[in-house]
């Protein structure tokens, strides 16, 4: 049997494969979810759900750094990575082990798309069709609830401090920005998640704080304050930035942002 993955690699398997290791945690959730939860064999410390997963499987590190003998040991039939999350040089060790599929999602298409390769690799078609149509439903009843007449507020979405990042063009953060409605105000800046400085808020309406990778909290709220009149908000940076099947709440919890913005 003959795949491609998301970077058009060829992955050639003799039978289904039924070991898993997965290097992405929004990956992970979603083979839970296809049914899969049974055939993970290892996980980074960062695959963090479905809750208590993590004490049921191996840690084989994190995202960035993976411990190679403890995914040997592991025998998996399919390694599952990510272009953004995880390296080159992991790829191409972890290659001595078992195929390496990759994944690379820039929009909601490409999840879809991932989640239909995912149905045919593993042999759960069914499965990955229905959760893709409930995506899409998902996705077109958010689009429909959106009030065209309303003027796009311009928005920047940091994902760290010290310096200070934000999530630039070319990101699925920034396409499902775009899918709410917002305008990225550091869209146009050069890099995927540039370095700004806090003189370059002065025409933004509203500042979104990531929950992650960096932990934003309510001091980084006030320290903001003092350079900008924008509307600050603490948001949840699962649903903005893991793609796969936390895509089902992600639109409820824009909906609820969206409600609290307002107020």
């Amino acid at each position: 049997m003959e795949y491609k993955d998301q970077l058009g690699r060829l992955l050639q398997f003799s039978t289904t494969p039924t070991r898993i290791v997965s290097l992405v945690p929004s990956l992970t959730e979603l083979l839970v979810d296809l049914g899969l939860r049974d055939h993970i064999m290892g996980l980074t410390k960062f695959c963090v759900h479905p809750n208590g997963l993590i004490k049921e499987k191996i840690i084989v590190g994190g995202t960035k750094q993976v411990h190679i003998d403890r995914v040997k040991a592991l025998q998996p039939d399919i390694i599952l990575c990510n272009k953004e999350e995880n390296t080159e040089q992991i790829v191409d060790d972890l290659e001595a082990i078992a195929p390496v599929h990759i994944s690379d999602i820039k929009n909601i298409e490409d999840t879809l798309s991932l989640i239909r390769m995912y149905g045919a690799i593993f042999q759960i078609q069914d499965k990955a069709h229905r959760l893709v149509d409930k995506i899409q439903k998902k996705h077109r009843d958010f689009s429909k609830g959106l009030d065209a007449s309303v003027p796009c507020k311009k928005v920047a979405y940091f994902i760290w401090k010290d310096p200070w990042m934000v999530a630039g063009n070319d990101t699925f953060i920034d396409y499902l920005l775009g899918e709410c409605g917002y305008e990225n105000v550091f869209k146009t800046k050069e890099g995927r998640y540039p370095e700004v400085s806090l003189d370059q808020l002065q025409e933004v309406d509203y500042i979104f704080l990531s929950s992650e990778p960096f932990p934003f909290a309510e001091k980084h709220i006030q320290e903001l304050m003092l350079h900008t009149r924008a509307k600050i908000m603490l948001v949840d940076g699962e649903y903005f930035s893991w793609y796969g099947s936390r895509l089902l709440g992600a639109f409820d919890y824009f909906k609820i942002l969206q409600k609290q913005l307002k107020l």
